[in-house]
Order: C-alpha cells, then sequence, then structure tokens
C-alpha cells in the first residue's frame, strides 16, 4: 500500500484509503488518498518508478 503522512492525526506510515497517483505540473508524481483514522486528505511524492510500480500492483490507481 502506499504510506504517507497524517498532518491531523501526527502518524507517520499511515496507509491510504483509495489512493490514486496524479502527475503534479512540473511532472513529478503524487500519490493522493485519505486518511484510514480521521479521513483527512493525504499526499505523499513519489518518484516515477514507485508510482509505476504501486499502478502496476493495483495499490493505486491512476488519474492522469
Amino acid at each position: 500500500m502506499v504510506e504517507a503522512y497524517c498532518v491531523k492525526c501526527k502518524k507517520k506510515g499511515q496507509k491510504m484509503k483509495d489512493p490514486s497517483i496524479v502527475k503534479t505540473a512540473r511532472g513529478g508524481y503524487m500519490a493522493k488518498g485519505q486518511c484510514p483514522d480521521c479521513g483527512t486528505n493525504m499526499c505523499a511524492m513519489m518518484s516515477k518508478d514507485n508510482a509505476e510500480k504501486a499502478i502496476e500492483s493495483g495499490e493505486a490507481k491512476k488519474s492522469f
């Protein structure tokens, strides 16, 4: 699963709920999802390789 930091819960390594991979304006990749505990929106910057692996394995959906 795609992991990120939740700003509201202050927990590192939270597994995102319903992650989707988006492409930033500068050409980078970012995973967007929700915190499973509090429901706050979360995002995590990713490398191209990690983003493609998450999409291929079915962990995240492609949104670009």
